[in-house]
C-alpha cells in the first residue's frame, strides 16, 4: 500500500538534534525506497526545499537540499494542479485544517495513499479511508501488519467520525 510522506518526515531525517525521531524517519524512507510505496508531492519538496537551508546551523546549501529533493522526484511527485486544488476544498469545508494541510491530504488521497505519514495532524486521524500515522508512534513493521489486515478483509477501515479529539496542553 502506498504511504504518502509529508514534508516534517524528510526534514527529520537529515536533523541531527533530535536522534530518535532522525533514526525512526530514516527508516521509514529507507523502507519505502526498498517497498516502491513511498509518495509525496510537489507541495511536499517545495517545502523542503524552503525551510532545509534555513533551519539548521550550519544549515545545508539550497544545491544540497535540492539534490535531495531531485532525488525524490523519482517519486513522481504529485503535481499541485486543478485536481489536487478541487480535492483540498472540499476537505477543508469538512474538516477543521489549513489549506496547505488540505492540499497535503488531497494529494496523499489522490496518490491512492492509505496512509499519510506526518506529524502535523492528531495521530489517527482519518480522512475517508486514509489515515494519518505519525512515523514517531507507527513502527515500520506494525505498518505492513495493519495493511495485511486491511488487504485481508477486503475493504478499507471504516472511517472515524466526528472531530479529533482534542489535546489540551498540561
Amino acid at each position: 500500500m502506498a504511504v504518502f510522506v509529508d514534508t516534517n518526515v524528510f526534514i527529520y531525517a537529515i536533523d541531527p538534534s533530535d536522534q530518535r525521531k532522525q533514526s525512526l524517519a530514516r527508516a521509514w524512507l529507507t523502507h519505502l525506497w526498498a517497498a516502491r510505496t513511498g509518495r509525496t508531492s510537489t507541495q511536499v519538496l517545495s517545502e523542503y526545499l524552503n525551510v532545509v537551508p534555513r533551519k539548521f546551523r550550519p544549515g545545508l546549501s539550497f544545491e544540497q537540499a535540492w539534490a535531495d529533493a531531485e532525488h525524490l522526484l523519482a517519486w513522481n511527485p504529485r503535481p499541485l494542479d486543478a485536481a489536487v486544488l478541487e480535492r483540498a476544498r472540499r476537505i477543508a469545508r469538512a474538516h477543521p485544517i489549513a489549506w496547505y494541510d488540505a492540499t497535503i491530504v488531497a494529494a496523499a488521497q489522490l496518490e491512492g495513499c492509505a496512509t499519510l505519514l506526518s506529524e502535523d495532524f492528531p495521530d489517527g486521524t482519518a480522512f475517508g479511508s486514509m489515515i494519518v500515522r505519525s512515523p514517531f508512534t507507527l513502527a515500520v513493521h506494525e505498518a505492513e501488519v495493519t495493511y495485511a489486515s486491511t488487504e485481508t478483509l477486503g475493504r478499507p477501515a471504516p472511517p472515524r467520525r466526528g472531530r479529533p479529539a482534542r489535546r489540551d496542553a498540561a
